[in-house]
Parts: structure tokens; C-alpha cells; sequence
């Protein structure tokens, strides 16, 4: 297979599907593109990348051999926000080397602001842009990678991995290109107010005392601030600056209440609580998914938007990939990959046996291929069977 930009798309190429778009489109079916009309109607569509299969590529004198494949007709308005054009395992070894350069990024954001000097926001920029190409080509890697975290690490992994899930969440609401990539520069930069408070408060390895919350509380209006003049657009700003408002007006720094929120500072909302409650901190252990879901569910509608909810947690399903599992077997794993028509049964790349304790031979394991003797029992914690699960995960399942 090979990706190429729609100004290299000849007619008798083979197109799998579209990789690139400013628009929302997906091919029904893979085929032969005959004449330049489709190339030019996929080009109006809003198409920038396609994948095609070299290998069946026709030549001139073929043409007539073969069955014709009208691309206009071969085209869905609907989205599939399950299409995957490569596999994890392809994707996994992008995916980590856009995280890195992401907390790169941060950690440089933060020195500049706190000397004096402007940001860079062409790299939030292309980081978004980058996020949002793995998430298209298969949103599993860098959800595998942001569940995949360290307890010191908080407060630079958590906006990025915000930004991953309000893209995958995004994708599966059928947005459009350039809003995704507003939310998700939006999300990147939505702690970056967090400069302005003091380090005592901010890296203090206990819960806040009510005056220290006070203090916190304002890192959305200096977020909102610090977006705004990087004149980054309306999305961004809002998502940065309201994030922790609420529905009913509990929330902060501005007390809004729903009619002041749009779709995307609402889906914002979920993902920054959804993300906060699983994460490992220093003082307190992340919560499982299905745990973090159900403390959502309790807060609708109220705080959080009910339909958007069921959204979110269908996008990235009850056993999220990247969370750790343990079979009826006894077999632990990760879950590596979703089954959209089977949420309760994902795959899940299994590793160690907790009965045994010992590693196994590592190998992907279906759940929902009625072959596999094996259910999925619960998701549990890495402390539960004291396994060093970032180390192995990182030196061992990664390409």
C-alpha cells in the first residue's frame, strides 16, 4: 500500500480509501479510478491524500479488461469513523514519536512564557495536524500511547493526551478537517495558563486546600488569554478558556451555564474530566475507564451533556485501547485494538498470566472470534499485580 497526494492520482490507479480530506467522505468500495472527471470530482470533495495499491495498478491497454469503477459513484457523504487504512502495529512507532515531540513541545512552551517570550504556535499547529493524520490512519496507536503514562508527568501529558481524545471524539461527531484541528490545537494549549501559577500550588503532591483551589481555578482565564492573542480561532479560545464551566453554572472561572457553551467547549468538558479521573497521579490512582464512565454518567445532565457523553464513550469504547485487562484465563494484556460492533470484546495483546506470575509469550487475542475460548473478566490497575507495565509496554510491544 502507499499514501500519495491527490495531485498523483492517475486514472487506472487502485484506491483503498482516503487518508487526507478537508471534507468527510468515505470511498464504499475500493476500486480502479478510470477517468480524470473522478480524480477532479474527489479533488472538489475536498480529498488531499489517498491510499492505493500499487500492485494493481492498470496500464492503458488493460482498461478495456477490466470492470468500470466510477469514483463519484463510489462516494459516501457518511462518514466511517471506524475506517482504518493501516494497522496498529504500522501506526504505533509514528504514534510514540508524535507524543514525544508533543511533550517536547510543552515543556518548551512553558520555559518561553515563563521567561518572557512568545510560544511557538505554528508547532501546536502541526503538532494538531500530525495527531489528527494518526488519528484518521488509525486512531487506536495514540490511544494506546496516552493510556500508556508516568505519575510525574501529569501536567504535560494531560493536554496532549486531551488533545488525542477530542480528536477521536471529533472524528466519530463527523466535524469538519479545520475544526478538529482547532479543537485539538485548542485542547493542546488548554493548561497552558497553569504557567501563571505558582509551582508550590501547582506541583504540590497532595490534594489543594480550598485557597489553593481558588489560585488554580484561574488557570482557565490566563489559558483563555494566552490562546486569544495567539489569535488561534473562536474554538480553540473557548476550549482553552471554558473548559471546566458546567452546564447548570457550577463550573469555572466564568460560571456559564449551558446556553453560553457551544458542542465543542461541552465535548471539551467530557474529555478533560474523562482523562483527569484515569490518570496516575502522584497522590492518588488513576480510575478505570468503565469506573471514570460511570462518575460521567452520574454528572449528566447537569454538568455534562448526556448525548455527547454516549458519543464519547462509544468513540472510544468501554475498554478503551491502551487499558490494561485480565482475561477469564488469567492472562493479562493490553487492549490493542477496538471492535466497534463488539465494544465488550475487544483485542487484546496478552503478556503475562496472573495466576502463574509470569510472562507469556505475547500475541493478539480476539475476543469477539467465536473461536477464542476466553472472556474479557475486568480492567485493573498495574499496581495490582505489581508489574512495571509502562517500562515493559514500551521496550517490549513497541516496534
Amino acid at each position: 500500500m502507499k499514501i500519495i497526494n491527490i495531485k498523483d492520482l492517475n486514472p487506472g490507479m487502485f484506491v483503498v480509501g482516503v487518508i487526507k480530506q478537508t471534507g468527510h467522505i468515505k470511498i464504499k468500495n475500493q476500486g480502479w479510478v478510470k477517468t480524470q472527471k473522478s480524480i477532479d470530482s474527489l479533488k472538489a470533495t475536498g480529498v488531499l491524500e489517498v491510499e492505493i495499491d500499487p500492485s494493481k495498478t492498470l496500464h492503458e491497454e488493460a482498461h478495456s479488461d477490466t470492470p468500470p469503477c466510477d469514483m463519484p459513484e463510489a462516494i459516501d457523504s457518511e462518514v466511517n469513523p471506524w475506517h482504518k487504512s493501516t494497522s496498529i502495529d504500522s501506526e504505533l512507532t509514528q504514534a510514540a514519536k508524535l507524543y514525544d515531540e508533543a511533550k517536547d513541545l510543552q515543556k518548551k512552551a512553558f520555559k518561553d512564557l515563563q521567561s518572557g517570550s512568545p510560544i511557538d504556535i505554528s508547532a501546536f499547529k502541526e503538532t494538531a495536524h500530525g495527531f489528527i493524520d494518526s488519528v484518521f490512519r488509525n486512531q487506536d496507536a495514540l490511544a494506546c500511547i496516552a493510556r500508556i503514562r508516568e505519575k510525574d508527568t501529569y501536567l504535560l501529558e494531560h493536554s496532549i493526551n486531551v488533545s488525542i481524545l477530542i480528536s477521536i471524539f471529533a472524528k466519530h461527531m463527523g466535524l469538519e478537517r479545520s475544526v478538529i484541528e482547532q479543537m485539538a490545537t485548542g485542547a493542546l494549549l488548554h493548561d497552558i495558563g497553569k504557567v501563571h501559577i505558582p509551582d508550590t500550588i501547582l506541583q504540590k503532591p497532595a490534594q489543594l486546600s480550598i485557597e489553593e483551589f481558588e489560585v488554580m481555578k484561574q488557570h482557565a482565564k490566563y489559558s483563555y488569554d494566552i490562546v486569544m492573542n495567539a489569535q488561534l480561532g473562536k474554538i480553540a479560545t473557548e476550549i482553552a478558556g471554558y473548559h471546566h464551566e458546567r452546564l447548570d453554572g457550577s463550573g469555572y472561572p466564568f460560571g456559564y451555564e449551558a446556553k453560553d457553551l457551544s458542542q465543542y467547549v461541552r465535548m471539551a468538558a467530557i474529555v478533560d474530566v474523562y482523562d483527569a479521573l484515569t490518570a496516575e497521579r502522584v497522590y492518588k490512582v488513576g480510575m478505570t475507564p468503565v469506573k471514570a464512565f460511570r462518575l460521567l454518567r452520574e454528572g449528566t445532565p447537569h454538568h455534562y451533556d448526556t448525548e455527547l457523553l454516549n458519543v464519547f464513550i462509544n468513540a472510544i469504547g468501554v475498554y478503551p485501547v491502551g487499558t490494561l485487562v485480565k482475561l477469564t484465563s488469567q492472562r493479562v494484556g493490553i487492549v490493542s485494538g477496538s471492535n466497534p460492533d463488539t465494544p465488550l470484546q475487544p483485542i487484546v495483546k496478552v503478556f503475562y498470566h496472573a495466576k502463574h506470575m509470569r510472562y507469556i509469550e505475547v500475541k493478539d487475542v480476539d475476543l469477539a472470534n467465536k473461536r477464542v475460548n476466553d472472556d474479557l473478566e475486568a480492567a485493573i490497575k498495574p499496581e495490582e499485580f505489581s508489574l512495571d507495565l509502562l517500562k515493559f509496554f514500551r521496550h517490549s510491544m513497541l516496534p
